[in-house]
């Protein structure tokens, strides 16, 4: 199908929010959407992006490309500083870590409007709205920050994942990442991302929510070659989850 564009300014702005705007767009066609969460909002919420100097909360396409940098790197936390910023905390880059590019926007004032403004003890007026581009990496892409800034989780409490889960899911030798905020499997990427156990209310439901995404880890080409292209709402993204409701199902020993 072919769409018709209205006509748009050139230059940097567009080229930027058309790489943002495709890579969310690409996201969304993955089906990548959270299902329902038996798990607390305070711990396991989708969290904001923020700076992890300032603590500013990032706001804009910004939340939406940081997210995006969250889910498809399999980040724990929304905490990201500049490349100087980690330098000037006494940290760095590890080598080889690439970052996420995003905008701001910002207004040139004149020197005459800012003397003129700064003579008559008022605001300067008007300007000249420019973006700029800029990029951030998470804290976990960075080695010697201090405690306060990238501070690890704590480790999970012991007999909170049964040891047949455990097993389990060791041998299947699935790409099994604990930790974050959503619960998903990544067709593209092929692996699994679940927020930790003691972030649900029920281990039960912890082990609810690891099978199920499994159930849907079987489905990649590489496996059972199930349809897994379903965008959120369609039949094909419902037949899936019918699929893995059914090869879903609670552990039979006792979560103590």
């Amino acid at each position: 199908m072919t769409h018709s564009r209205s006509p748009r300014p050139t230059g940097e702005r567009v080229n930027l929010y058309e790489e943002i705007t495709n890579r969310i767009i690409a996201e969304l066609e993955a089906g990548r959407v959270p299902w329902v969460q038996p798990w607390r909002s305070s711990r396991a919420s989708i969290g904001m992006p923020y700076n992890a100097v300032s603590n500013r909360r990032y706001s804009g396409l910004n939340i939406l490309t940081l997210w995006n940098a969250v889910v498809e790197r399999g980040f724990a936390g929304h905490a990201f500083l500049t490349f100087r910023q980690a330098v000037a905390l006494g940290g760095s880059v590890r080598r080889g870590e690439h970052g996420v590019g995003i905008i701001y926007t910002r207004r040139f004032i004149p020197g005459e409007e800012r003397r003129r403004a700064e003579i008559e003890g008022r605001e300067p007026s008007g300007g000249i709205p420019f973006l700029k581009s800029f990029t951030v990496f998470s804290v976990e892409q960075c080695d010697g920050l201090p405690a306060h800034i990238c501070e690890p989780p704590p480790p999970i409490p012991a007999g909170l994942i049964l040891p047949q889960a455990e097993a389990l899911i060791e041998a299947t030798g699935a790409d099994f990442r604990i930790g974050g905020s959503m619960a998903y499997y990544s067709p593209r990427h092929d692996y699994i991302a679940v927020p930790r156990p003691d972030d649900f209310f029920d281990p039960v439901n912890w082990h609810r929510t690891a099978l199920h995404e499994l159930s849907h880890w079987v489905g990649h080409p590489s496996r059972l070659n199930r349809d897994q292209s379903g965008v959120f709402g369609s039949l094909e993204y419902g037949r899936e989850e019918l699929v893995a409701l059914s090869g879903q199902s609670a552990p039979s020993a006792t979560l103590q």
